[in-house]
């Protein structure tokens, strides 16, 4: 498993010098110890995760990075002057070779390892599924069969389920 790490920034980027921490609006900031003007807030990095529907059900796929048997939505960074659901129906298109469309937003949850954003979308796809070299499995559950999972990507999926079934007339009704 391949681990994220973050610049420690020892040194400053622009001059070399040392540098130091100070604490800005309560966060803990690398600056220049020179006073160059660097400053590294380490922002969390924005990703698209994307629940991908299909007429048979939502494609979850296994990354050829990860352990065996750990299976998960789509995700992908959101590209320079990319809007997230552009990012979403790019990412379903690249990693899977599906056609998709209406981009539906899900929520946002963050994702600690990897100080990242998750900008979570619902999409509607079509066609044959071919996947790209960043991905080595797939496999279609039924909507009805899907469930979360204790990762940010999961609780969208878990959101997701959730407002679908809020939405389901009730027996009765």
């Amino acid at each position: 498993m391949s681990h994220f790490s973050v610049p420690s920034y020892e040194y400053c980027p622009n001059c070399g010098a040392k540098t130091r921490s100070k604490l800005m609006d309560e966060h803990a900031v690398k600056v220049c110890a020179a006073d160059c003007g660097f400053a590294h807030f380490n922002n969390p990095t924005p990703v698209v995760a994307v629940i991908v529907e299909t007429p048979e059900g939502v494609v979850l796929a296994h990354n050829v990075g990860w352990p065996g048997g750990i299976f998960s939505i789509i995700t992908g960074y959101v590209d320079p002057y990319e809007l997230p659901e552009q990012t979403a129906i790019r990412e379903t298109k690249e990693e899977l070779g599906l056609s998709a469309y209406d981009a539906t937003f899900v929520g946002h949850y963050m994702f600690g390892p990897k100080n990242q954003l998750i900008i979570a979308y619902a999409v509607k796809a079509h066609g044959p599924i071919k996947m790209n070299h960043e991905l080595d499995e797939y496999k279609v559950i039924p909507v009805h069969k899907l469930k979360g999972w204790k990762t940010a990507t999961g609780e969208a999926v878990t959101d997701w389920v959730n407002t679908l079934g809020a939405l389901m007339p009730k027996p009765n009704e």
